[in-house]
């Protein structure tokens, strides 16, 4: 008599899935804040909400992404407690942008196989990531997909909450012509374009991650899972030390991902006015130039599709442009002048001039 059917016989094993949860409870326990209420392994993380009691209109923000195809050069590498950093940055820094502060976040890892050292360390990446930005991680949760993905596949995705004052909110209705736009330095690709960066490298170059590249200083692998930089608590300090006061300088932030520099800057541009950047002011990374080079890339395919070294923007009055570079330096955070705004309609963003070597 053939053995009955069983959830582990069709390829879950739910105790590999408990396993994986006592291994990263370490983890979780290290990214949170006062305001989380209970521990990890409830249908739903409880976050006290009282502290918004303080605030005169609190407004809640909400943000959700993945790592996307960066996941499949951290498993070819089989290096996995990095990528937190790129889903967590992914997400938080959307909220920031408009000024608010990320309070908690969960995440969703699906996988062919549980092998719960590897979920860990993902998690681990997470959690590191959440303490960086100052967020909570309250809870995620691991699924098991076999036949739909294979035992060594997985992907990534999260969701954060924020909270922002409705009279301090940054934004288009902010900008006024004669701001200037501050880039912040990304520290790589980030977590976009990774489709065409693999495509270039591994499709038409047939290079190897463990290729060393003397443009880059390292192997191909390295770069290309350098974490993404996480900006949400450096830009909040940013905006308290120069929005204290009854003027407000800094005006509207931009999330350079995926559509580029100029598609991202132009959502905080209203339509009455527009930008100029000019590329002289700074020098992208070579990882920019050879995916460029070896795919034989157009600029401006590639200015839509990668962040070309700048990470993160600040549009502000230009008195404030100094103290904001100052700040960001202190912070390790390399910033510079690089466009401004024009009393010109449109609402559109022009790369002009060439990049420095």
């Amino acid at each position: 008599m053939s053995e009955g059917a069983s959830y582990a016989a069709a390829g879950v094993d739910i105790e590999a899935g408990d396993r994986a949860v006592e291994l990263m409870k370490e983890w979780v326990a290290k990214a949170t804040r006062p305001e989380v209420v209970g521990g990890l392994g409830g249908f739903a993380g409880l976050f006290d909400a009282t502290a918004l009691t303080s605030y005169r209109r609190p407004l809640l923000a909400t943000s959700t992404d993945g790592i996307g195809t960066k996941v499949a050069i951290a498993q070819k590498l089989d290096k996995h407690d990095t990528i937190g950093f790129d889903l967590v940055g992914m997400v938080v820094d959307d909220l920031v942008v408009c000024g608010a502060e990320p309070l908690f976040m969960t995440d969703y890892i699906c996988t062919g196989k549980v092998v719960p050292e590897t979920i860990a360390q993902i998690v681990k990446g997470i959690a590191e990531a959440c303490v960086e930005a100052g967020t909570a991680l309250v809870g995620g949760e691991t699924a098991e997909h076999p036949g739909l993905l294979e035992a060594d596949e997985y992907d990534v995705a999260g969701a954060a909450t924020g909270v922002v004052e409705a009279d301090e909110v940054l934004g288009a209705e902010r900008v006024r012509a004669g701001d200037v736009v501050l880039a912040m330095a990304s520290s790589g690709l980030h977590s976009n374009g990774y489709s065409l960066v693999r495509h270039v490298f591994f499709d038409r170059a047939k290079w190897t991650l463990d290729r060393t590249v003397p443009e880059l200083g390292t192997t191909l692998g390295e770069v290309l899972l350098t974490p993404t930089r996480v900006y949400a608590k450096h830009c909040l300090e940013l905006i308290q030390e120069l929005n204290d006061g009854d003027d407000k300088p800094l005006h509207a932030m931009s999330h350079i991902t995926g559509g580029g520099f100029a598609a991202n800057l132009a959502r905080v541009i209203p339509d009455e006015l527009s930008v100029r950047i000019d590329r002289s002011t700074w020098t992208p990374e070579p990882i920019f130039g050879l995916v460029g080079l070896l795919g034989d890339v157009p600029l401006p395919e590639l200015e839509k599709t990668l962040n070309m070294g700048a990470g993160m923007v600040a549009v502000l009055d230009p008195s404030s442009a100094g103290a904001a570079i100052q700040a960001l330096a202190s912070r390790d955070i390399p910033a510079w002048v690089c466009g401004e705004v024009t009393a010109t309609a449109g609402g559109t963003v022009t790369l002009e001039g060439t990049y420095a070597n």
